[in-house]
């Protein structure tokens, strides 16, 4: 279903003379960094995605994993947000390219980050914890791990994106 969607999409933009697949005009682009990029970048992606249609979002990780965790896709459900057909990515897909804002979101990020040949226009560092660490105790104790991270994630991008709204 979802080709098919994206079929009629391109056909569409392709007969009212759009010169890009993706007619629709972003007014900030976004990179969310984190290591693994399985779970807390994956979970601010899809909160930003959230806040409006005028962020162009992606995520990377300095050493991405094969998938997003189980645990954050969850989580995000919970809110409304399906982050399931989310891949991780290696950071290198983006180096070229410029960015209004790369954000990274864990200290290994951070330290490791590479250096872009594209033109950075903010560069900040917003840690969390990472709730996949978290090994000992139940279940529930371990989910209600997952959501206190995706709050905090939450709160301090919302509050971000506020502030990327007024610079407009």
């Amino acid at each position: 279903m979802k080709t098919i969607k994206t079929i009629l999409l391109v056909c569409f933009a392709l007969f009212m003379g759009a010169t890009t697949v993706n007619a629709k005009k972003h007014g900030i682009k976004v990179l969310v960094l984190c290591t693994g990029n399985t779970c807390r970048s994956q979970m601010a992606h899809g909160l930003l995605e959230s806040y409006g249609k005028d962020l162009a979002v992606y995520s990377g990780g300095v050493k991405a994993e094969p998938r997003v965790n189980p645990r954050a896709v969850l989580v995000m459900r919970e809110m409304g947000i399906d982050i399931s057909d989310h891949k991780p990515c290696q950071v290198d897909e983006y180096m070229d390219e410029d960015w209004d804002y790369v954000i990274t979101v864990c200290d290994n990020a951070d330290k490791t980050c590479p250096v872009f040949r594209g033109n950075v226009k903010h560069r900040l560092h917003i840690p969390f914890e990472d709730p996949s660490k978290v090994t000992e105790g139940t279940y529930e104790f371990k989910m209600n791990e997952y959501r206190r991270i995706r709050d905090e994630i939450n709160d301090k991008f919302f509050k971000l994106y506020c502030e990327m709204e007024e610079r407009k």
